[in-house]
């Protein structure tokens, strides 16, 4: 992706259940668990670098010994910062007690994280400050084992404030700036009153029930308890991804299923998808069951897990990726009017590197046509000259665009900033023929369009080619994003900038003020989460006719090749990635009453020139 959003947190839920000293016995350390669990972090880092956490739980302890710990990083490196702290305690043990690995019972005693339950957490942040204070997981601590609660997730939620007013919580400044302190407070709240009915047993489906229903957003969250069970929850709509694998060793639950699959070298079908509404309950025995915590809806799961955020390493994803760059070849083709012999394909780093290969595939399916009807036309006059010709004609592809990672735009004055931004990319010289070719350039999505502008049309555009096409495997971002993606501010989309240019261009002002005059009257009769207002901002045009002013929007003023721009439609979107059909950034149908509100919000804000959050 071009342009950096904050997106997707990762989790990662572990609960050992055998003794320690199985897992030395068999794999050598007591550290099995903790080793594990580093690896399913790192296979999900993609997912957040704001932060990282860990929380564990440890079974059967003396009275007046601790049983729950937490660690967090804000650190550039979070992952490696909080398991190196964890390791530099193990060494300090092992410097006075360098046998101790051989008993695990002290090693369970002396390490603070050597715990049967594992959570694991981490972070880009979407609500809150990005510092450590907001990393996950979050802690409650009761004198009662039972009451203390870890808690971390995947989500967002668009009703926070709602929920400290429903069970009368009065949280502090850190925790009223947090979703995550809200759904804290909530759960907290309903497992103080279970403990109090019945302190034998702890019923932690009830509490999730009671608890779950009020939230309004996307979510996987997990949590453990102090008494030693743990769970897995995931939204009705299944907006936020969860997957978990178990066998008499482990249970496991992540946010990406091919993070399993690595850790645990186990095949596809034996790592499940936790399903809407779905709960993973882990009971403090080491017995596990799923249940349903919520009745599920219409499912609505996250394009752009397939899109972008999950790592294509995943065999299903990988297919759709390709499916989605193959599904735009024939607009591109019909776009360069077939010819082949002018244009070279390339990709911008890195995330679109699939969909590019699918793209390919496409144009070579083409070229191989052609190739098969040219030389039957010949009949039996066939030329082996021509004959090698026409067989060893191949689509041109070239590595044009190099990511310099090196590069950090640290001047913070505008001028200077634009002047480094255009640098953050390399060009690869003489690939190009001069005003002849045609560069087709594919990226996964076109969020703001702002690397395009002052980076990367720039940099083609020195290779002089005679056009420039960019293409996007996602269709046109139109509406924020509330369920887990930063995207909230409408004024930073290029597609509302398009529309709004248009509108501008032909006079159509007065139905932005007619808009506004509806959010005010939905927000007074307290009914924003009824419609979707700012639909009617982009209803009078076609897509293509957005698409064409993009194009001028990312083209800089002194550029003069020729800049155009295609995008994937819905229909194609849909059919590439046919379980994960939720399209709300794309056709504003929110799957919650919360995301009218948010977009009604954000276009009030907007036309306001407020420039904060929608929700």
């Amino acid at each position: 992706m071009s342009d950096e959003i904050k997106h997707e947190c990762g989790l990662a839920f572990m609960r050992l259940r055998k003794p320690f000293s199985y897992y030395r016995q068999k794999y050598g350390t007591v550290l099995y668990g903790l080793n594990k669990l580093y690896l399913l972090m790192e296979k999900q880092h993609n997912r957040g670098q704001d932060g990282a956490g860990v929380a564990a739980v440890k079974l059967n302890t003396e009275p007046g010994y601790p049983f729950l710990n937490r660690i967090r990083s804000a650190a550039p490196q979070a992952i490696a910062d909080v398991f190196a702290k964890i390791a530099h305690q193990v060494n300090e043990i092992q410097k006075y007690h360098s046998d101790i690995q051989q008993h695990p019972g002290l090693m369970k005693g002396h390490v603070d994280f050597l715990g049967e339950l594992l959570l694991g957490h981490l972070r880009y942040g979407t609500q809150g400050k990005n510092d450590v204070a907001f990393c996950h997981p979050f802690i409650k601590r009761d004198t009662i084992p039972a009451r203390n609660l870890a808690l971390a997730g995947n989500f967002n939620l668009v009703n926070k404030d709602e929920l400290f007013s429903l069970i009368n919580a009065h949280p502090d400044e850190l925790d009223r700036q947090s979703d995550l302190g809200a759904m804290m407070e909530v759960i907290h709240h309903f497992l103080v009153k279970a403990d109090e009915a019945n302190p034998e047993t702890t019923d932690i489906v009830q509490v999730l029930r009671k608890s779950v229903s009020l939230f309004d957003g996307g979510f996987t969250f997990g949590g453990l308890t102090g008494s030693g069970i743990g769970f897995v929850v995931r939204d009705a709509n299944g907006i936020r991804p969860c997957y978990y694998y178990a066998d008499d060793e482990v249970i496991i639950a992540t946010s990406e299923r091919a993070a399993i699959r690595t850790a645990f070298n186990v095949g596809e079908n034996e790592v499940k998808e936790l399903m809407p509404g779905k709960g993973l309950i882990v009971s403090n025995d080491g017995s596990f069951s799923v249940e349903e915590i919520l009745p599920p809806k219409e499912r609505k799961a996250c394009s752009f897990e397939r899109i972008y955020f999950s790592r294509g390493n995943d065999e299903k994803i990988y297919r759709e990726r390709i499916a989605l760059g193959y599904h735009l070849s024939e607009s591109i083709l019909k776009a360069v009017d077939y010819d082949l012999k002018n244009t070279i394909f390339s990709f911008i780093p890195n995330t679109a590197e699939i969909a590019f290969y699918g793209l390919l595939r496409g144009a070579e399916d083409y070229l191989n046509q052609i190739k098969v009807e040219r030389i039957l036309s010949w009949g039996n006059e066939v030329d082996p000259e021509k004959l090698n010709e026409m067989v060893n004609r191949k689509v041109r592809i070239e590595k044009i665009a190099i990511k310099d990672v090196k590069l950090r735009t640290f001047i913070t004055a505008d001028n200077s900033r634009n002047e480094m931004v255009q640098h953050v990319y390399d060009i690869t010289y003489g690939t190009v023929r001069k005003h002849i070719d045609t560069l087709v350039v594919i990226d996964d999505s076109i969020v703001r369009g702002t690397t395009l502008r002052e980076s990367i049309i720039r940099m083609l555009s020195r290779l002089e080619p005679k056009r420039i096409i960019v293409v996007s495997s996602a269709p046109q971002i139109r509406y924020p994003d509330c369920y887990g993606i930063d995207m909230s501010k409408l004024g930073e989309f290029v597609a509302f900038k398009a529309a709004m240019a248009l509108i501008k261009e032909r006079n159509m002002e007065p139905l932005l003020a007619q808009l506004v005059e509806r959010c005010h009257e939905l927000r007074r009769t307290n009914q924003l989460t009824s419609e979707n207002v700012v639909r009617h901002v982009y209803k009078p045009f076609t897509v293509e006719e957005i698409s064409a002013k993009i194009a001028e929007l990312i083209t800089p003023e002194e550029i003069h090749v020729n800049v155009d721009v295609i995008y994937q439609t819905i229909e194609d979107l849909h059919a590439c990635c046919p379980t994960n059909l939720g399209d709300w950034y794309f056709t504003g149908n929110y799957p919650t009453p919360g995301g009218n509100r948010v977009v009604n919000n954000a276009f009030l804000n907007y036309m306001e020139g407020k420039n904060i959050r929608g929700y």
